[in-house]
């Protein structure tokens, strides 16, 4: 069964401007929870489970979705202190039985090939394989960049005059086996102190796909969604 993780648990600071009494993931787009929309796509590409990685606010984020989803299983992972992306990626890998998952942001719509990500995974035989996004203004995320095989070779602070880029899409795939070492309830950054600091000893691959792109985490994009995402 494919399983996915889906990091929910962010405070979403520079969202409460505009939403302010739910989580960033559940923030209405068009009516619906924008984690609806994220959980939409898991289903579309043959997901059986999804763990949802909660933390403020959590019992929202259960009492909206419960413990299924359009015939897709949903457990939850809180976490009672903020675990960092590291740390509710293991909380979550506890609920998972599978030597491999995809790990997605719970504020972010990537609507890339899920089953070519897993393909590629495999065909590089790497414990971590991301999906990235060409983007106009890669300074806004920080860039990451590739050898001829796909092979990551550096990951770009963030930098206003970086122009054009790909940036990291948030959407992972993983062995288990990687965050061996790590504890239930360490706290930790998975960007910081897996990826970054662990791509040069260990090969960490990725590709660009061009699939619809969107992160709510700044009012702008949030109230762009309003209208771009019930068009898909």
């Amino acid at each position: 069964m494919k399983e996915a993780v889906i990091l929910a648990g962010g405070f979403g600071t520079r969202l409460r401007s505009v939403v302010s009494d739910v989580p960033k993931p559940l923030a209405p787009v068009a009516g619906r929870p924008f984690l609806a929309y994220v959980l939409d796509a898991l289903v579309r590409q043959g997901y059986g489970h999804a763990v949802l990685a909660t933390g403020y606010m959590h019992e929202k984020v259960e009492a909206c979705f419960d413990n299924e989803y359009l015939g897709m299983k949903v457990d939850y992972a809180s976490e009672l202190t903020p675990l960092g992306t590291g740390g509710a990626i293991v909380n979550a890998l506890q609920h998972c039985t599978a030597d491999s998952v995809t790990v997605l942001n719970g504020d972010t719509l990537f609507l890339a090939d899920l089953g070519q990500l897993e393909h590629y995974a495999d065909s590089k035989g790497t414990q971590l394989a991301i999906v990235l996004r060409a983007v106009p203004d890669a300074g806004r995320y920080g860039a990451v960049e590739t050898d001829a095989d796909g092979r990551i070779t550096a990951f770009r602070e963030k930098d206003p005059s970086a122009g054009a880029g790909n940036i990291n899409g948030g959407i992972y795939r993983l062995q288990r086996h990687l965050l061996d070492g790590y504890t239930v309830g360490q706290q930790f950054s998975f960007e910081k102190e897996v990826m970054q600091q662990r791509y040069n000893s260990e090969a960490f691959y990725a590709y660009a796909d061009g699939a619809y792109f969107i992160d709510i985490g700044v009012p702008e994009d949030y109230l762009r969604a309003q209208t771009e995402l019930p068009r898909l």
